[in-house]
């Protein structure tokens, strides 16, 4: 080991995981460039890694056709009570589990190196961050971590003699016999691979995928899956949010927080240019926000990781300009498309498509093939602090003030623009209903609805039911100091399947209204979902929205909401007797004011 290891709960751990994984050697990581030039140097002679030449520092990897994203039927959350997994996730009883898994771990890191990466989740010290070991035999994931947490020596050095730590162990479960060539993306079958939480001791093991949030322990599996359950023991709250600041021309900062399912947005206005004047908008995080109440009342939010790792596909200038300039230099990339100029390319790109490319299968490509070129969930990994419009701030160990919680979906229909919460546990039902239509980007057939509370339904650790009840309690403790809460739906199309609102850098006007609201510079009319802007309150200057549009952005037809009645009842009876009562009233005073 070429770091120095003082701390015993590590060392011991090490040593155990090496005892049954058999690796040929093992490295400590210590986050420097010179590591991370070797690894990629190390991914290069293999010949995963494919540098281009239009990026400086930056290289495409194509994956194993069976491993592309999340596995969630092989993914678990184990307790010792199956009730306390609750419904939406996949259960296993810990001593089965380990058992399995176990003989899976039993010479798996054989030919290979065992990679001990120490990262920590937020600012190093920070009261609101984590720290968290990932051991693994992968140098791609070494190369990801670097980027989307902070690998440092100087978390060993926090952690000192006795320090606690989440370990977090992955393997691609591929040893390697004396002689064997290694494969282009070495990875276990589908039915091997495991992506398991221990929640009761801050415990996860992986095996089997070497992709994305399978592998990259730090981020759904650590920063939500477990970290949401920690957030409730410890009272505070672990969240798929992306965090952003607003500046309004006389200079003042709003900071807002918001949940969104797949395929609704959230990278684009984390990252959104204002097209109001005098507005500015700086990104604090794209994915996770961990709130902790701070001393004067007031939830602070930081954002846990380090990096982006964005779905690449459907990502260009026009969409997104601060997360293409993002990724100009020093990024990866991931089962992207590669041009015959050694350039990558996916669909959505500016432009038009390539003449002939290689796609992420390595395969040659033209826009006459009837396969994608590049994969649905191509990604590619950058550090946030290569953002143009990163906030100033985002590394401020304490966290920054949320005075807004943004909630939505995607509809076509029925939900408006925007509505406000009457009060908190409103609010509530509200992120625990959210629902979206179906996309390419799910699973289930295209335009169907599927609730995905608080966009938290893969990603909760622990019964969703008590989750509720968490957020719940979370606004008690916060009274009149507690975050306002919004719903926002950008997709409501005509009666001739025409988006409704121009979205993306005009969705600043309904956030200018949010802190108008915040402000008590606006009122609003109240409607049986909640409340609504005022005729005239919503800045639409230079905007080309008809009359009859915007009537129908905002129109609310209760004999529509009285048919999602039925839907919410069985979405909240899979809750059970963890469904918080506060929760069954705001669904029976939601009725009486349909009717």
């Amino acid at each position: 080991m070429n770091v120095e290891v003082n701390n015993t709960k590590l060392n011991t751990w090490i040593k155990e995981v090496s005892d049954l994984c058999q690796p040929d050697s093992v490295y400590v990581c210590n986050g420097s460039k010179d590591e991370y030039d070797q690894m990629i140097k190390t991914l290069l002679d293999s010949g995963i890694a494919m540098p281009l030449d239009k990026r400086p520092n930056s290289y495409l990897f194509r994956s194993d056709p069976s491993d592309v994203a999340r596995v969630e039927d092989r993914t678990y959350i184990s307790t010792t009570s199956q009730d306390e997994a609750g419904p939406t996730n996949n259960w296993m009883a810990p001593n089965e589990l380990k058992a399995i898994m176990k003989d899976l771990y039993k010479g798996c890191m054989k030919g290979r190196t065992l990679y001990v990466i120490p990262f920590s989740m937020g600012p190093i010290g920070s009261p609101i961050s984590k720290i968290g070991v990932e051991i693994s035999d992968s140098p791609y994931v070494v190369i990801n971590m670097h980027m989307m947490t902070r690998v440092s020596d100087r978390v060993l050095e926090l952690l000192g003699t006795d320090g606690d730590f989440i370990p977090c162990l992955h393997s691609i479960g591929a040893p390697l016999a004396e002689g064997q060539e290694d494969s282009k993306w070495p990875c276990a079958p589908i039915d091997k691979k495991y992506i398991s939480h221990f929640p009761e001791e801050n415990l996860i093991w992986s095996y089997g995928s070497g992709y994305g949030g399978n592998a990259l322990l730090g981020k759904k599996c650590l920063a939500l899956r477990i970290a949401s359950a920690m957030a409730r023991r410890e009272g505070w709250m672990a969240e798929h949010m992306l965090i952003l600041r607003l500046t309004n021309p006389e200079g003042k900062q709003y900071h807002i927080a918001a949940a969104f399912p797949s395929a609704c947005g959230k990278t684009n206005l984390a990252m959104m240019q204002p097209s109001i004047p005098g507005w500015k908008c700086e990104c604090v995080g794209d994915d996770i926000a961990w709130m902790k109440i701070g001393p004067d009342g007031r939830l602070y939010a930081i954002n846990p990781e380090a990096g982006f790792f964005g779905v690449a596909p459907g990502t260009s200038y026009e969409t997104n300009p601060m997360a293409m300039d993002s990724i100009r230099e020093n990024a990866l990339f991931t089962n992207c498309a590669l041009t015959d100029s050694n350039e990558v390319w996916w669909e959505g790109m500016d432009g038009d498509p390539p003449a002939h490319a290689i796609d992420w299968k390595g395969n040659d490509w033209t826009p006459a093939s009837s396969t994608d070129a590049a994969h649905p969930n191509a990604r590619f990994t950058a550090r946030a602090s290569q953002c143009p419009v990163i906030c100033e701030d985002w590394e401020k160990p304490e966290g920054v003030p949320i005075d807004i919680f943004i909630f939505g979906g995607r509809r076509s229909t029925v939900v408006p623009l925007v509505q406000e919460a009457f009060n908190w546990d409103h609010g509530v039902f509200l992120g625990s209903t959210a629902a979206s239509e179906t996309t390419a980007a799910n699973i289930g057939s295209v335009g169907n609805l599927r609730r995905d509370p608080f966009a938290m339904t893969p990603f909760c650790g622990y019964n969703m039911g008590d989750y509720f009840k968490h957020w719940l309690d979370m606004g008690d403790k916060l009274g009149d100091k507690a975050p306002r809460m919004f719903y926002v739906n950008w997709f409501r199309k005509s009666e001739d399947g025409k988006f409704l609102w121009p979205g993306f850098s005009d969705n600043s006007r309904v956030l200018k209204w949010m802190c108008e609201r915040v402000d008590g510079k606006v009122e609003t009319q109240e409607t049986p979902i909640g409340l609504l802007p005022k005729e005239g309150d919503l800045d639409v200057d230079g905007l080309e929205v008809s009359k009859e549009d915007f009537q129908e952005l905002f129109k609310i037809d209760t004999d529509a909401w009285k048919t999602e009645i039925p839907d919410i009842e069985k979405h909240f009876s899979k809750f059970g007797d963890r469904l918080p009562e506060r929760l069954k009233k705001q669904l029976d005073e939601f009725r009486k004011r349909l009717d």
